[in-house]
C-alpha cells in the first residue's frame, strides 16, 4: 500500500498470534544476530511500514513467558518467512533467548498490531539511531526508491557492526560512536532543501535531547517528526514514543 501524499497513514491490522520456528541464525557483527523464523501461520502477514513493531513472545530460563517488540526487517511470502534482528546485550532474557537459539527452535510472533506509512515522496528523509533502531533504518534504506535523498545516522559501540545497507537510494551514512557524536553531526548538518521527514529511534535520554534539538536549533516542524525511545538505561521492555 503506498500513499499519494504527504500525510503520514496510520493502518489497523488485525491482532494475531503466530507460532513459528527459526530456519536460519546469521552473525550481524559482533552485536547482531539475524534470526528467520518460519510457519504457515505466518502466510498472511501483514507488515506496511519499517516503523512496525511486532511482538516476540518467548520462555525464559525460569519458564516464564517474555514479550518484547522487534522490527520484522524482511518477510517472504512464498516462503512464509520472517526475519527479525537481535541486538545483543551484556544482559536480558531477550539477548539470552537469542544466543542460545538454534534452527528447530520455537516462539511466537504477534502483530503487527498497525503500520503508520511514512510517504517516501519527501525531499529528504532523515534516519537517526542506534544499534536497537538499526534493523528499521536498514528496512527503510532498502526500501526507500531510486533518487530519494536520505541521511542516515546510527550510533554503535563496535566497529564491527557497521554493515553495507543496500539501497537505490542517495544515501549518506555515517556512523558514530556516542550520543554525543549524533548531536555534533545533526548541529553541523545542513539539511537538503525542499521538505522532509525525520525519523528517530533509540535510548530515551538521547531521543529526547536529539528532539529538542530537532525542533528549537535544527526548527523542523514537529508534524515531520517521529521520535521514539525504544530503550530506556537501567530498563527492561520500554517504548515510548516521544513525538
Amino acid at each position: 500500500m503506498k500513499t499519494t501524499s504527504r500525510e503520514v497513514q496510520r493502518v489497523r491490522h488485525e491482532l494475531k498470534m503466530r507460532d513459528v520456528t527459526v530456519t536460519e541464525i546469521r552473525q550481524l557483527g559482533n552485536n547482531m544476530l539475524g534470526i528467520t523464523f518460519q510457519g504457515p501461520s505466518l502466510a498472511d502477514f501483514v507488515s506496511l511500514s519499517f516503523d512496525d513493531h511486532v511482538k516476540f513472545i518467548f520462555k525464559d530460563d525460569t519458564g516464564e513467558v517474555v514479550r518484547r517488540d522487534y522490527t520484522p526487517v524482511h518477510y517472504d511470502k512464498q516462503r512464509c518467512t520472517l526475519t527479525l534482528e537481535f541486538a545483543l546485550h551484556a544482559h536480558g532474557a531477550a539477548t539470552d533467548w537469542a544466543r542460545r537459539a538454534q534452527v528447530g527452535t520455537t516462539a511466537i510472533i504477534g502483530g503487527p498490531k498497525g503500520s503508520m506509512i511514512v510517504p517516501t515522496n519527501y525531499d529528504w528523509h532523515l534516519l537517526v539511531g542506534d544499534l536497537s533502531s538499526l534493523p528499521a533504518i536498514t528496512r527503510r534504506l532498502q526500501e526507500l526508491p531510486a533518487s530519494t535523498k536520505a541521511i542516515a545516522v546510527v550510533q554503535i559501540n563496535d566497529v564491527s557492526d557497521i554493515r553495507d545497507i543496500p539501497s537505490t537510494a542517495n544515501v549518506d551514512l555515517q556512523w558514530v560512536t556516542t550520543s554525543e557524536d549524533v548531536f555534533a553531526y545533526i548541529r553541523d548538518l545542513d539539511l537538503p532543501a525542499g521538505d522532509g521527514y525525520t525519523w528517530a529511534a533509540g535510548e530515551g535520554n538521547t531521543m529526547k535531547q536529539l528532539r529538542s534539538l530537532l525542533i528549537n536549533e535544527k526548527h523542523l516542524p514537529s508534524s515531520q517528526l517521529r521520535i521514539a525511545a525504544y530503550w530506556k538505561q537501567g530498563t527492561s521492555d520500554f517504548h515510548e514514543r516521544l513525538e
